[in-house]
C-alpha cells in the first residue's frame, strides 16, 4: 500500500496532477497524502501515462505564458489536436515581433497617455500578473519626465516569483520541467540509525603476555610501557608507596617485583648470575685440613720491614728498591722447623694505604714493626687501624735495638695508647726485640708467629678450585702479563682457566716466589702465573673455572658492566665540573697520563695526585695503565694537550722521538716523592701570576699649565716619597680616585728627571689624560708580581680524629 504522493514519485509526475487525474477516474481520495489500495495502486499503473500529463502540464504553462505577454483570451484556444512544443513557441515569437513593430509607429506621448487609460482601467488583480516588459519605454519615460506629469506613478517591482523571462525556443526542453519537479519534491531522506558509541572493554592479557623480563634493573618509564600504563600514573603510586622518582630513574628487581604484582604481572630475572659460573662450595669440617699461616709487615717508612723480611728469607731485597723503600707487594714463603710461613711485605709510605688495606685483608697475623730509636709514627697508627680493622692478632717487632737512640720502654708506653699491651705489663700483645742488621731476635719472632698460627688453628679445604687474591699483576713486554696470586682456599693447578676482575685465561706457567715452576699450589701459597687476557687491578679475587665457554660470558658480563658504570660516573663527574665551573669561575687544568709498572703503583700513585687538587687548579687524569710510554700515549697526549708521567718505565725509541718532534713533555720518576713535588710545581705554574701594589710617593698639585701640543703640566711639590718617571700614577680629588694611569714626563725647571725626591718641586704630564686641578694628589706606586699558591679544597681534608 503506497500513497498518491509516493506512486507519483515512482511515476515520475507532479503528485497533484496524479490525484486529479484519479479523481477523473472515479478514486474517493482527499489529498496527495491518501493511501491507495493494491487494485487501485495497479489500475493507476496501468491507465496513467505520465507523457501526457506532462504535455497537458507544459500546455497550461504555455497558455498562463500567453496570458501575461496581454495576447486576447479568444486567440489562447487549446487544440484538440496534438501540436509541438516547438511551433507554439515559434508562433509566440512572431506575435511578439509583430506587436513590437507597431508599437514603434505609435507617437511616445499618445502611447504614454493611453498607457496611463488603460492602467485604470485594468482591474487591481489583473496589475499585479502584467508582465514586466509593460514597462515604457525610455522615450516615453523621458517626455513624461519632461512634462512632469503629476499623475505618473513608476510600476512597482515585480515579486521574485512573479518575474517572467523571455524563452527562446531552443531552451525549451521537457527536461527542464521534469528537473524542476525533482527539485520541488525532493525525495525521502533515508533515516540513518545512529548508535551510541560503545565504552573501551578493558581486556586482560593472556598469562603468557604478562610476564616481565628484567635485566637487574629497569627505568619506571621502561616498565610502564611493559605494564601499559601511563608514566604518569605510575609515578604517582610511586610516590604514594613514599619513593620520589622521576622517569628515567631505575628500579630494582624487589620493587619491580612488587609494582608488577599489584597490576597483575609476573617478573623473571634474566640477568647474568655469576653463581652459575663461580660456584662457592661450603667446606665441611671433614674436609679441612691444616694451612700454613699468610703473615703480613707493616710499618712506617724506613722502619726496616724490608730489612727484616731479608733475614727471614736470606735474600737482599731492600737493596734493589728505588730509594731504599718498597713501593710494591712482595709475597714470600718461608719453612722454619718443617713448618711453613707466608709473608706479604707491604710498602710504608702514606701514597701506599691502599696496598697495605689490601694485605691487612687477606692476612692471618700482622707483624708490626716499629723502630726503637723513631717510635709510633702516622703510617704506624694507620697500619694498627688496618688490622684492627681486619680483626687479625698482633705482634710487634720492635727493631733496630742496636742503635745508640734506642727508647724501648718508651714505645711500649706508646704501644699501650694504641690499645696494644705487652705481656709482660698485663697485656695479650705479644711484642718480639729485633735487629735486622745484627740478625738478633729472629728466632723468637719465628716461634712467636707460629705460636700465634697454632692458636688460631688455620685450617682449609685443598679438595676443591682455588680461590685468592691478586696481590699485584704487571705487564712484561715479552711475556705479557704477570700476576701475583694469594691462594687462600682449594689447590691452583696448572692447567685451570682462572677468572681475575675482567681478565680471564687458562694458566700457560705458574712459579713460586723462588722462580720455582710448579704443577699445583695448595692453599696460603703465593704463586705467579702467566696467560691472563690482561692486568687485574690489585685486591680483586680469583677463582679458578671449569667452563672456558662460561668464564668468557662471565667476563663479557663484567666488561659491560663496567662501561656503564663508568659511563654514569662520566657523565655525574661532567655535570658537577659544569656546576663548579659556573659557580668558582673557570678553573686552571692540569692533564695528565700515567703509566706505571704494576698496578700497585698505579693506583697508589693516581690516588696520591688526586689529593693535589685544589680550588684554583685540577688535576685531570685522561689515562693510567700498566706498561711502557708508547707511541700511542704520545699521540692521546698531543690530542688532549696533557703530560705523560712514567713510574719506573721508560719511553721506547720512536715514543721518545716523536714526544721531541710534537713538543709532548715526558717526564719518568723512581722514587714517588720526586712525581708529587713536581706536579705540584706544574699545578702552581698554570695559576696566572698575582701583582702586590708597592707604595713609592706622593705630590700636591700646587699650578697647572696649558701646553699647546703637549697637554696639561701639573706644578707639583713632592710630599712624601719619590716619583719616578714612567711609574704608575694615581689621582686623587678630595681623597676619591679619578683616574689611575701611566706618568708621561717628568721634568726638574727644563730638565728631564729620572726621579724627583721628597721636598723638591717637579713638573708631570699624564698619560691621556688632562683634568688636573689645584689641589689634587699625585700617588706613583709599582705592581710587585707574588707567586700564587694552591688553594686546597675545603670539603677533601679529612677532620683529624680526636
Amino acid at each position: 500500500m503506497v500513497t498518491i504522493q509516493k506512486l507519483a514519485k515512482d511515476i515520475g509526475i507532479p503528485a497533484q496532477a496524479l490525484l486529479e487525474r484519479l479523481l477523473g477516474m472515479g478514486f474517493q481520495l482527499d489529498n496527495i497524502e491518501s493511501v491507495l489500495t493494491q487494485e487501485q495502486e495497479t489500475k493507476a499503473r496501468t491507465e496513467v501515462d505520465p507523457a501526457t500529463l506532462t504535455e497537458q502540464r507544459v500546455n497550461r504553462k504555455i497558455i498562463r505564458r500567453r496570458r501575461r505577454e496581454d495576447i486576447p483570451r479568444e486567440e489562447v484556444q487549446v487544440q484538440p489536436e496534438k501540436k509541438t512544443l516547438e511551433d507554439e513557441v515559434k508562433a509566440s515569437q512572431e506575435r511578439k515581433k509583430q506587436a513590437l513593430s507597431e508599437q514603434k509607429k505609435i507617437d511616445p506621448k499618445k502611447a504614454a497617455e493611453d498607457l496611463f487609460k488603460k492602467k485604470e482601467e485594468i482591474p487591481q488583480e489583473e496589475k499585479s500578473v502584467k508582465p514586466q516588459e509593460e514597462v515604457p519605454a525610455p522615450e516615453v519615460v523621458s517626455v513624461l519626465e519632461k512634462e512632469k506629469a503629476k499623475d505618473f506613478k513608476p510600476v512597482s517591482k515585480v515579486k521574485r516569483s512573479q518575474k517572467v523571462q523571455e524563452i527562446k525556443a531552443s531552451e525549451v526542453r521537457l527536461e527542464d520541467f521534469k528537473r524542476k519537479v525533482k527539485v520541488f519534491f525532493p525525495r525521502e531522506r533515508k533515516v540513518v540509525n545512529i548508535r551510541t558509541p560503545k565504552k573501551t572493554q578493558i581486556t586482560t592479557p593472556k598469562a603468557t603476555k604478562r610476564v616481565i623480563k628484567v635485566d637487574e634493573s629497569m627505568t619506571v618509564g621502561q616498565l610502564a610501557s611493559e605494564l601499559k600504563v601511563k608514566t604518569s600514573d605510575l609515578i604517582t603510586k610511586l610516590m604514594k608507596q613514599g619513593m620520589m622518582l622521576t622517569v628515567n630513574d631505575p628500579l630494582d628487581f624487589d620493587t619491580i617485583s612488587l609494582i608488577a604484582s599489584e597490576y597483575g604481572h609476573e617478573v623473571q630475572n634474566i640477568a647474568f648470575k655469576e653463581e652459575e659460573v663461580i660456584k662457592k662450595v661450603e667446606d665441611k669440617a671433614e674436609e679441612l685440613q691444616p694451612r700454613p699461616p699468610v703473615v703480613t709487615i707493616m710499618g712506617h717508612v724506613d722502619h726496616g720491614k724490608t730489612t727484616l723480611l731479608d733475614v727471614v728469607r736470606q735474600s737482599h731485597v731492600a737493596q734493589g728498591e728505588a730509594g731504599g723503600i718498597t713501593q710494591h707487594i712482595g709475597a714470600y714463603q718461608v719453612e722454619i722447623k718443617g713448618k711453613k710461613i707466608t709473608f706479604i711485605d707491604t710498602p710504608g709510605h702514606a701514597a701506599f694505604a691502599a696496598m697495605r688495606s689490601r694485605g691487612a685483608q687477606v692476612t692471618d697475623i700482622v707483624v708490626l714493626v716499629v723502630a726503637a730509636d723513631d717510635g709510633i709514627m702516622p703510617q704506624t697508627k694507620e697500619a694498627r687501624a688496618h688490622a684492627k680493622a681486619a680483626g687479625v692478632p698482633i705482634i710487634v717487632a720492635i727493631n733496630k735495638i742496636d742503635k745508640p737512640g734506642a727508647k724501648i720502654e718508651n714505645i711500649k708506653k706508646q704501644l699501650t695508647e694504641l690499645e696494644l699491651v705487652p705481656e709482660e705489663w698485663g697485656g695479650t700483645t705479644l711484642v718480639a726485640l729485633v735487629s735486622a742488621v745484627k740478625k738478633q731476635g729472629i728466632q723468637e719472632l719465628l716461634e712467636m708467629i707460629l705460636l700465634q698460627a697454632e692458636m688460631l688453628e688455620l685450617k682449609s679445604n685443598p679438595d676443591k678450585k682455588a680461590e685468592g687474591v691478586v696481590l699485584e699483576s704487571r705487564l712484561d713486554p715479552k711475556k705479557g702479563s704477570i700476576v701475583t696470586l694469594l691462594i687462600y682456599g682449594g689447590t691452583l693447578r696448572a692447567s685451570d682457566y682462572v677468572v681475575a676482575g675482567n681478565c680471564f685465561g687458562k694458566i700457560r706457567s705458574m712459579k713460586s716466589d723462588a722462580g720455582k715452576t710448579l704443577k699445583v699450589a695448595p692453599p696460603s701459597t703465593p704463586v705467579e702465573i702467566l696467560g691472563l687476557s690482561g692486568s687485574p687491578e690489585a685486591g680483586e679475587e680469583f677463582h679458578a673455572v671449569e667452563d672456558a665457554s662460561k668464564a668468557k660470558e662471565l667476563i663479557d658480563y663484567r666488561i659491560q658492566k663496567e662501561k656503564e658504570e663508568s659511563l654514569k660516573k662520566g657523565t655525574r663527574k661532567a655535570l658537577e665540573d659544569l656546576l663548579s665551573q659556573k659557580a668558582q669561575g673557570e678553573a686552571k687544568e692540569l692533564r695528565l697520563i700515567i703509566k706505571a709498572d704494576v698496578r700497585g703503583s698505579l693506583e697508589a700513585l693516581t690516588q696520591s695526585i688526586e689529593k693535589l687538587e685544589a680550588e684554583n687548579v685540577k688535576v685531570e687524569i685522561i689515562q693510567s695503565m700498566v706498561g711502557g710510554i708508547n707511541e700511542n700515549d704520545v699521540h692521546l697526549a698531543m690530542a688532549s694537550n696533557a703530560m705523560i708521567i712514567g713510574f719506573h718505565v721508560r719511553p721506547e725509541g720512536q715514543a721518545r722521538r716523536l714526544a721531541e718532534e710534537k713538543g709532548v713533555l715526558i717526564k719518568t720518576y723512581r722514587i714517588i716523592y720526586e712525581v708529587l713535588d713536581d706536579i705540584k710545581g706544574f699545578m702552581e705554574g698554570l695559576l696566572e701570576p698575582a701583582y702586590e701594589e708597592e707604595f713609592i710617593g706622593r705630590a700636591e698639585v700646587r699650578n697647572v699649565f696649558n701646553v699647546s701640543k703637549v697637554g696639561t703640566i701639573a706644578g707639583c711639590h713632592v710630599t712624601e716619597g719619590m716619583i719616578k718617571r714612567g711609574s704608575k700614577i694615581r689621582l686623587l680629588r678630595e681623597n676619591v680616585i679619578i683616574h689611575e694611569g701611566k706618568l708621561q714626563n717628568l721634568k726638574r725647571f727644563k730638565d728631564d728627571a729620572r726621579e724627583v725626591q721628597s721636598g723638591y718641586e717637579c713638573g708631570m704630564n699624564i698619560e691621556n689624560f688632562n683634568d688636573i686641578k689645584v689641589g689634587d694628589i699625585i700617588e706613583a706606586f709599582d705592581l710587585k708580581e707574588v707567586k700564587v699558591a694552591l688553594k686546597p679544597i675545603k670539603e677533601k681534608i679529612p677532620a683529624e680524629s680526636s
